[in-house]
């Protein structure tokens, strides 16, 4: 029976090990506000962003009256934007594309401050509901009756 489990252990360990490691399995998640994050940004009470041309581009035909998108994009997607538009989802839009370091510099800290800031605010608002529902009235139960449900027999 030993020599069974043996074989067994070894024979395992000899597969397992003759499986090249595999970089795929490495998940990465950045959202928006970190360094790497490449994608749409709300410039909405930031300063003006600086950006990459002065004029934004567009791909195909943009609806009268929809603003702009301002995208902070990797080295080479806003030169060959017509190759790299459908990524984002903003072919048929008019694009900015914002300085990387500006988004850097500027953008990541007040998003930061902004979203810290609110997320506080957001767990003191939970915590006092929860208290809230957490207190009653030592006579009545949940339901706001006065059953006992056989505890004080």
């Amino acid at each position: 029976m030993k020599r069974l489990l043996f074989a067994a252990v070894l024979a395992a360990a000899t597969v397992a090990g003759s499986l090249p490691a595999r970089a795929t399995d490495v998940a990465l998640s950045v959202s928006i506000g970190q360094p790497g994050y490449y994608g749409r940004i709300d410039i909405g009470g930031y300063p003006p962003p600086r950006v990459i041309y002065g004029q934004p581009v567009v791909i195909e035909p943009v609806p009268v009256g929809r603003p702009p998108v301002y995208l902070n994009v990797p080295p080479g997607h806003a030169k060959h934007w017509h190759k790299n538009c459908h990524r984002y989802n903003a072919c048929g839009e008019r694009v900015y594309f914002v300085q990387n370091n500006w988004y850097q510099r500027e953008y990541v800290p007040r998003y930061h401050q902004y979203h810290a800031d609110r997320r506080y605010d957001r767990r003191d608002d939970y915590r006092d509901h929860y208290r809230d529902d957490r207190r009653g009235d030592d006579k009545h139960n949940r339901h706001g009756d006065d059953r006992d449900h056989g505890r004080n027999r």
